[in-house]
């Protein structure tokens, strides 16, 4: 390999661990968000049932009075900060976004592997397509917290995603 295909096959892997990253983070906050999504629509169910509960209504229990009125508010509450915070739509993107970065990982991925082993233009005419797709990509992207990123890192760094056919001992040991 010549010297250009080698660091163009680095920045294919370069661009491709980003993704791995962008990707990881972006389905762990996809997990939250839909498990956020599940509790604004149990909680008024649960709190609308609690608010009704005859026994939390007696006029000596004055603390559990106040309870119920509690209960009955956030029930009614819930529903009106999910609308609110569009968390539908929220989770929609996140899997789009989600999704577009796996896809360009393997992309890259392909790309290193596969056609850096073509003539280098062919090579640059993929790599520059693929960066086209990273950018518009990008352009949408939303931010995930922080603590997505730290535990995306922590999966990547324990070893989730690497594949046993990518290890050499495992392929000479398989069919």
């Amino acid at each position: 390999m010549d010297e250009r295909t080698t660091r163009l096959v680095a920045e294919c892997r370069r661009q491709e661990e980003s993704c791995l990253y962008t990707s990881t983070e972006l389905y762990i906050w996809l997990r939250e968000a839909r498990l956020i999504r599940r509790i604004f629509v149990v909680a008024p169910v649960i709190l609308g049932a609690l608010a009704t509960w005859s026994v939390l209504d007696q006029p000596e229990w004055v603390l559990l009075q106040w309870l119920t009125a509690t209960f009955a508010l956030l029930a009614g509450i819930f529903p009106a900060v999910f609308e609110a915070l569009k968390l539908d739509t929220q989770i929609d993107e996140i899997a789009r976004q989600a999704v577009s970065f796996k896809n360009l990982q393997d992309r890259f991925r392909q790309a290193a592997t596969v056609t850096a082993l073509a003539r280098f233009e062919d090579f640059q005419a993929e790599f520059r397509t693929l960066m086209d797709r990273m950018d518009e990509a990008r352009a949408t992207s939303i931010t995930p917290p922080e603590r997505c990123f730290e535990a995306a890192r922590r999966k990547i760094d324990a070893g989730h995603y690497e594949f046993d056919a990518d290890n050499a001992a495992t392929q000479t040991e398989r069919p």
